[in-house]
């Protein structure tokens, strides 16, 4: 196995006090090849006849999903007129209405942003590359992905790569991993015992939780559960000697992805996971404006319950998906990717400017 390419030291800096010269020099090579990574991507998807967009961060929704949090700010015209605005945490309706506009292969380096989120693998502040392809399906991006993280092992001479003690050859094709064999033959439970005629039995998956050593509380969702036992069984066990494409969620956690055949319990939505980390997340797009709007609106209802908050649905996004042709796409944590890739043990370490707070 060739020596790995970043030092010990450099693989141990924490990035704290990033400005500082020592601090500095420590991260640089990791940022280097950060920049080195990003540019062979962007010339691969040129190569496949993409095209590069700039999306704007400010929009009149963050995106409206559950558990993720947004930055509010305020518009203020030249008239003192007010209007709330977000700071997107991802910018997949504009690319939609780029597709919806007739664009047909698109790509991008977005910066995003996302509240309540902190630590080794999570900064407020980050960079998500997200890339759509029209008429194709959704299987298309597993090839994407793979081609992803060969590219990124290439420009940094290292194709297996470690995070906490799990391996992952990033050369390797990856496996394919259904969702519910992996909740039966990972973490001992039948999740699909749970699916029910009119949604999902959240006693049932409860039960089959605790079975498995998972603790539920009274106010646990359905998907509150699903999520504890992915986390607390399941993803430490995936991407490991090759990467793992785990395919058909429930398309009750599916909200912007079509059906599998049209009405299944399953969606077109599949995670890459790469040494126990999710990596990526695509979907065969969901273009149906009335169903969208739907679970959208059960979105925010659910947030309602849990947070006391929602965020306001984007009606020109909605309007713009009567345009919008069959598509698959794809967003993949590009700073997680460079960790992987250069050995980092913090996301902040291949972050140029990190948060001072998230350096600490």
């Amino acid at each position: 196995m060739p020596a790995h390419p970043f030092s010990r030291k450099t693989m141990m800096s924490e990035a704290s006090n990033w400005w500082n010269p020592a601090s500095h020099a420590d991260r640089r090579p990791m940022l280097l090849a950060r920049g080195r990574i990003k540019a062979a991507v962007r010339a691969w998807f040129e190569g496949q006849g993409f095209v590069e967009v700039e999306t704007a961060c400010l929009q009149v929704s963050p995106g409206n999903e559950t558990h993720l949090h947004a930055f509010k700010t305020e518009l203020i015209g030249t008239g003192l007129e007010r209007r709330e605005l977000y700071l997107h945490t991802s910018p997949e309706f504009a690319m939609k209405k780029l597709l919806a506009a007739g664009e047909e292969k698109l790509f991008t380096f977005a910066p995003v942003f996302r509240n309540r989120e902190s630590g080794a693998l999570h900064a407020p502040e980050f960079t998500m590359l997200e890339w759509y392809r029209t008429g194709a399906p959704y299987e298309a991006l597993w090839e994407d992905c793979a081609q992803i993280l060969k590219i990124a092992a290439e420009h940094t001479q290292h194709r297996k790569w470690t995070f906490r003690g799990r391996t992952c050859n990033a050369f390797e094709n990856p496996e394919r991993i259904n969702v519910d064999n992996a909740f039966a033959n990972i973490a001992g439970v039948d999740l699909a015992e749970t699916y029910t005629t009119m949604g999902c039995d959240t006693v049932k998956l409860a039960g089959n939780a605790r079975r498995a050593g998972i603790s539920s509380g009274m106010d646990d969702s359905w998907g509150d559960l699903f999520s504890r036992i992915l986390t607390e069984k399941i993803e430490a066990k995936l991407g490991l000697d090759q990467p793992t494409i785990l395919d058909h969620y429930p398309s009750i956690l599916s909200s912007l992805a079509r059906r599998v055949n049209g009405w299944s319990k399953h969606a077109e939505r599949f995670e890459l996971y790469c040494c126990g980390i999710e990596l990526a997340n695509g979907f065969g797009e969901l273009t149906e404006p009335l169903q969208q709007r739907a679970r959208l609106e059960e979105e925010m209802e659910m947030k309602q319950r849990i947070y006391g908050e929602r965020y306001p649905i984007d009606e020109d996004f909605l309007a713009a998906l009567a345009y919008m042709p069959p598509a698959s796409g794809c967003a993949l944590g590009f700073d997680r990717l460079v960790m992987l890739a250069t050995g980092a043990e913090r996301i902040n370490q291949v972050i140029w400017t990190p948060m001072s707070e998230e350096s600490k």
